[in-house]
């Protein structure tokens, strides 16, 4: 039966030893295989015609970056497709995100890529440079073949509804008037601009624990601590994103003199981009939050937060060292993105140099439990090229609760004289509107978050790229979007985004 052909990715190496060791040659073809179609039946066909058994691998499904919806078929349906093929000896699912290990478990004599992939300019993530020097390391060949193409994602965008209506509706718009092959060679322009980074620093630290109950005296949350990790947040966590998709970024912030912070930044930033500015008398701003480990996929559950931040801002003297630092810096940055969590580092002073001198200012001046009511974008700036507001952040501008979203966005973005303006709401839309375009909505593109921590600034750090560039409303929004669903799939800023993965993802969703 074709389900002992499919094997586990634990126990799987070892068949594949035995079979080289009774002198079998082995060929290996490895991807999603979402929709099998006569394009896989003949790639397939023609890999194991060079071999006497071949092993298809498939990426588990939390790993595939094709958008929102995909794979449309789960880890089962697709390894018991292909397994219910002759021409297919074994299935393994590797549970990684590319095929490095995949390669590594089966060790083939020759590894097939379609014929496509022998241009590697036309791999977007970047990965199969991996994929040639593991073949290599394994002592085995690739293989480019396949002698018809179709393509899966162009097959479930035209003729299955797995994207909601105003997902397709907008991607069909948007592919109308933009072409996958343009929409990569932007994001690769992003990579000549010049990026000054400048914002509060916070440092997430996620401490893990498994909730117990309520104590039986005081009728407290009882937890049994499990382990905890520290994230590099806020404005660095932006600048980690940025340098994914730029050449050339730096990085102004305010921290204190904590040895372990050290560490931390050196891990993050190169000492070229490093510009930040050490004062002992400052607190590094730290924001630990207590949470249950996140289980079957669903978004995490947070208990209570503490955080680690000076009730008053820092002297003239500190105020002083960063706006020396600024001017000595900012004019050579095509592009200043401007992260104001309110914690410190954004006086007067500093957030009016920064207005004067930012050739292109792109701002996001954020509220949150510290700063509540204080931190609002129209006290603190009059002056911005582009700017990116969440829904409360918005309310509290315009001093309303019940508001004409366009009407009161586009009033902001004149006052500012701006030429690009957002508001992000989550799981409803996200609105762009630039200067002489229509306005742009675009509903989430990833509905199942994990932690929706840091997906503002994600998306933020990608349209300001997108609007430094000049691009559309509609790609730049559409940019920024991409980069939030991805975001929200990551536990706070545990890692950056992938430039690589955002392609990916909108190749597939505008592959019509």
């Amino acid at each position: 039966m074709s389900e002992s052909k499919i094997l586990s990715f634990e126990h799987a190496g070892a068949v594949f030893a035995q079979l080289k060791a009774d002198g079998k040659r082995i060929v290996q073809c490895h991807g999603t295989f979402d929709l099998i179609h006569p394009g896989h039946v003949v790639h397939l066909e023609e890999a194991r015609g060079l071999g006497d058994v071949l092993v298809a691998t498939v990426t588990a499904a939390k790993f595939v970056n094709k958008g929102p919806g995909r794979p449309c078929f789960d880890d089962a349906m697709r390894s018991r497709s292909l397994a219910a093929l002759e021409c297919v000896d074994y299935v393994v699912l590797i549970p990684r995100p590319d095929a490095i290990d995949a390669i590594r478990l089966v060790r083939p004599h020759i590894y097939c890529k379609g014929k496509e992939y022998a241009d590697t300019s036309n791999d977007v993530t970047g990965n199969i440079q991996g994929d040639i020097a593991a073949v290599e390391e394994c002592g085995g060949e690739i293989r480019y073949i396949g002698s018809v193409v179709f393509s899966s994602t162009k097959l479930l965008n035209r003729h299955f509804d797995y994207l909601s209506t105003d997902i397709k509706n907008f991607c069909l718009e948007l592919c109308a008037e933009v072409s996958p092959a343009t929409v990569r060679d932007e994001v690769e322009r992003f990579r000549d601009l010049k990026i000054l980074v400048i914002g509060d620093t916070i440092i997430d630290q996620y401490a893990y624990l498994t909730v117990q109950g309520l104590t039986s005296k005081n009728r407290i949350i009882s937890g049994r601590y499990l382990r905890e990790e520290s994230q590099l947040g806020g404005a660095l966590a932006a600048m980690r994103h940025v340098k994914q998709f730029c050449d050339h970024v730096s990085f102004i912030s305010l921290l204190g003199e904590e040895p372990w912070v050290d560490d931390l930044l050196a891990k993050a930033l190169t000492p070229e981009e490093n510009l930040t500015v050490r004062d002992p008398s400052f607190t590094t701003v730290v924001k630990k939050r207590y949470v249950e480990p996140v289980q079957g996929g669903h978004e995490m559950s947070k208990l209570f937060s503490v955080n680690f931040i000076d009730a008053e801002p820092p002297g003239l003297a500190t105020q002083n060292r960063v706006l020396d630092r600024i001017r000595e810096h900012i004019r050579a940055a095509d592009a200043v993105l401007l992260l104001d969590f309110g914690h410190g580092l954004m006086q007067p002073a500093i957030r009016e140099c920064v207005q004067e001198e930012a050739r292109f200012l792109v701002v996001n001046c954020q509220t949150n439990s510290n700063n509540h009511g204080y931190n609002i974008i129209t006290r603190q700036y009059r002056r911005m090229d582009a700017f990116s507001l969440d829904q409360q952040e918005l309310t509290l501008a315009c001093g309303a609760r019940n508001l004409h979203f366009e009407t009161e966005l586009r009033s902001l973005k004149e006052r500012f004289g701006a030429t690009y303006a957002w508001l992000t709401r989550g799981v409803v839309t996200t609105m762009g509107i630039k200067t002489g375009e229509k306005p742009v909505h675009i509903p989430p593109l990833e509905t199942d978050a994990i932690d929706t921590v840091g997906a503002g600034d994600a998306f933020f750090s990608v349209a300001g790229l997108a609007a430094a560039r000049g691009l559309p409303a509609h790609l730049a929004t559409f940019l920024g979007q991409l980069a939030g669903a991805q975001a929200v799939k990551i536990v706070g800023n545990a890692r950056p985004i992938s430039k690589g993965s955002l392609l990916k993802s909108a190749m597939s969703l505008l592959n019509f």
